[in-house]
């Protein structure tokens, strides 16, 4: 067996698959207002080809983007800075339960989107329904438990403390302007994960959507205009050196928030002229390993292995990039785990069941196949019955064995290539993860306790997160989400991030009764929305 899929006919997808993307056209958010680009503008392919009656294949037109000049951009970023106002705006003095309400408001208007913004996630970055609908709901959800973590986070500091003659009250305030970049492969959550809890905190925003992806997130426009004051959030389009270096050489932007590749970030954050006053919160690129154990349950690692590997056909940070098999039970995991891949049912991202879909990114197959031209020259080989591409679907790559001096061995893929290696010592595991650029996760299958417990202590310095007999993946969003060395700054969890964008400030004074009263007078008085000891429950 092999992933098969068979591009449909325009007449052949179902009513229910289809979308109407005109509403949405050369859309773009500026200071409360939705505006249509009359502009250059660019076609929006999707992944998803139609057959034509020659048996051609043509990949189907979703809808119009705009290509914003850097004007248009600045505007967007002059627009969150009036908003901002030097931290005097409406929005960053407002009491936290009003940025509350505004959220909670936001989230019930988005619910009512969800099937739009489904199907622009499946037609226009390939993702199947089922994950789509999930990365929808997960985003929902993540709203919710943001709000959550606030509540906790301000009756925590709704309250003084006295030290050494001191009296104080610490509170976290916002950090001003902040640009969010959210990538192509998760472009409503992991962008909404750097949004929500900025705007929450009381920063102004600039987001910039993804190449691909990007129409997903305009369905949202009229509740993000409708929720919060005009400024607070800005939505541009276009091309990032078009739009976002000027944004970036103004220097007026205060947090740079995110989620790509560490050469593009590092690009980013060397335009800013003042970099001592820019704040940087990222999520890059990764080398997760897969580490299989010769006593390893093998039907438990295959399964994670594959789903680890390929959901969403290897296009997460988070994915096992590399699997590390022990020599003495190479051949039995290698056989099993290649029937698995190429059981995996291949199609469009509507058709239930579906595990593999076409690929979002231009020229992205032969991206991929320069990997495995690389590795086979060099002496691994396809072991399964992928590495072809038919349109812009890949069927998956199984390459064995992997050594160094391949770039599947060190460098990360993005795509459906599973490389495998082998390896004899425990201590080859900890050479890699040092001698690797990436520090995100690493995934252990094993059973004895003691050889699993000497690997979490060699390499709990080396890596941000350990998985023990499960896959490399970035939830609950109630854990930490970072990454060593060139895979993060910062990090990204639900309270996590309320830190991230917020800084402590503290006022505080001597503690005679004369300025206890004073403190006492303005706080009973409610005559500041800062000084308080007000909380939500």
């Amino acid at each position: 067996m092999e992933p098969v899929i068979t591009f449909p006919s325009a007449d052949a997808i179902p009513a229910e698959a289809r979308i109407d993307a005109s509403p949405y056209a050369s859309r773009w958010l500026c200071n409360g207002e939705i505006r249509t680009w009359d502009g250059p503008s660019q076609d929006v392919l999707s992944p998803i080809c139609t057959r034509g009656m020659d048996g051609a294949l043509q990949q189907a037109v979703v809808g119009r983007s705009p290509l914003l000049d850097g004007a248009a951009a600045l505007e967007a970023l002059a627009a969150a800075k009036a908003a901002w106002a030097e931290g005097r705006g409406a929005w960053p003095t407002m009491r936290v339960a009003g940025r509350i309400n505004a959220l909670e408001r936001f989230a019930v208007a988005m619910r009512g989107r969800r099937e739009e913004v489904v199907r622009l996630l499946m037609w226009e970055i390939g993702k199947a329904r089922k994950d789509a609908e999930t990365e929808f709901d997960r985003t929902v959800q993540y709203i919710g438990d943001t709000v959550d973590a606030l509540k906790e986070l301000d009756r925590s500091s709704a309250r003084f403390v006295m030290e050494e003659g001191f009296l104080g009250q610490i509170r976290r305030s916002p950090l001003g302007v902040v640009l969010c970049m959210g990538p192509f492969n998760y472009p409503l959550n992991e962008t909404f994960t750097t949004l929500i809890p900025a705007l929450v905190m009381g920063n102004t925003v600039v987001s910039k959507l993804p190449k691909y992806g990007g129409l997903a997130q305009v369905p949202l426009f009229e509740a993000l205009r409708d929720c919060f004051p005009p400024g607070v959030v800005n939505v541009i389009q276009g091309d990032g050196a078009t739009t976002v270096g000027p944004i970036m050489t103004s220097g007026e932007v205060d947090v740079l928030a995110f989620i790509g590749t560490s050469r593009v970030a590092n690009i980013l954050k060397r335009q800013h002229p003042r970099p001592n006053r820019l704040r940087s919160i990222t999520g890059l690129e990764a080398k997760n390993p897969a580490v299989v154990l010769p006593d390893a349950d093998l039907e438990v690692a295959v399964r994670e292995c594959v789903s680890g590997a390929l959901s969403f056909n290897g296009q997460r940070c988070t994915a096992i990039k590399l699997i590390l098999l022990h020599r003495s039970i190479a051949d039995a995991f290698v056989a099993r785990f290649a029937a698995a891949v190429d059981a995996l049912p291949a199609g469009m991202p509507w058709e239930a069941g579906v595990k593999l879909t076409p690929l979002p990114e231009a020229g992205k197959a032969e991206w991929l196949q320069a990997f495995v031209d690389d590795a086979v020259a060099k002496g691994a080989r396809v072991v399964n019955a992928g590495g072809r591409a038919t349109g812009t679907f890949y069927r998956p790559a199984v390459v064995y064995p992997v050594a160094p001096g391949m770039r599947l061995y060190g460098e990360e893929q993005f795509g459906p290539v599973v490389p495998i290696a082998v390896f004899e010592e425990d201590g080859e595991i900890d050479h890699f993860m040092r001698e690797s650029e990436y520090g995100q996760q690493i995934a252990l299958f094993g059973q004895d306790r003691a050889r699993l417990a000497g690997l979490v202590d060699a390499l709990v310095n080396q890596v941000a997160r350990i998985n023990l007999n499960s896959q490399c993946r970035r939830g609950p969003d109630t854990f930490p989400f970072t990454g060593r060395k060139d895979s993060a700054e910062g990090t990204l969890s639900v309270s996590d991030a309320l830190r991230a964008f917020s800084i402590r400030t503290v006022v505080t004074t001597t503690a005679t009764d004369e300025h206890k009263r004073q403190v006492s007078d303005i706080v009973t008085g409610r005559l500041s929305r800062w000084l308080s000891t007000d909380f939500i429950f």
